[in-house]
């Protein structure tokens, strides 16, 4: 349970460092995945501050996205709509177990790293332990890379070496 404390405290800490003055929102932002969740019967995505440590009820969706942002809060939520119905409806309720919808969005190819190839969206009902977490959750389903302190870096090894880098703003996202 502390590291699941450190996880949360490292990715808070990382937002919260990634507010760009206004002067310079249009010239650089950050490259990172961005985490998103839709409690039960919810039909929109939230954008999560606290982190994949927090308890998840049956019904849950839970969402990832590769995203760019100028702004402590990402901005762009996963590409698939939170739809637990559509994404666990074939799923049968287990007793001690719960069911958890789970979106991750690759992003756009505008912020893919340098030769890296954005993959199709993942979407999947994963079946946990009652006690699973959000990061629980995503580890069962695919390889999770994090710093030391927690944040998570890579997810099924995209984007394979970098974690949460500030880069200039793709020509393709500046509002014109």
């Amino acid at each position: 349970m502390k590291k699941l404390s450190i996880i949360a405290v490292a990715i808070t800490a990382l937002i919260s460092s990634s507010i760009v003055p206004a002067a310079h929102a249009a010239d650089k932002g950050y490259r990172y995945w961005g985490y998103y969740q839709a409690a039960p019967k919810a039909t929109k995505w939230t954008a999560a501050m606290t982190g994949p440590t927090v308890e998840l009820k049956d019904g849950a969706v839970e969402g990832w996205i590769f995203t760019f942002s100028s702004d402590a809060v990402p901005s762009t939520p996963p590409s698939v709509a939170p739809n637990f119905a559509k994404i666990c409806g074939g799923t049968k309720p287990q007793a001690g177990l719960k069911r958890i919808g789970l979106v991750v969005d690759f992003g756009s190819q505008l912020i893919s790293p340098k030769g890296e190839k954005v993959a199709k969206t993942i979407t999947r009902c994963v079946t946990t332990a009652k006690e699973s977490l959000g990061i629980d959750v995503l580890a069962q389903e695919l390889n999770v890379r994090t710093a030391s302190s927690g944040f998570v870096c890579g997810l099924n090894n995209y984007p394979a070496k970098e974690c949460g880098v500030e880069i200039a703003t793709p020509k393709g996202l500046i509002k014109k």
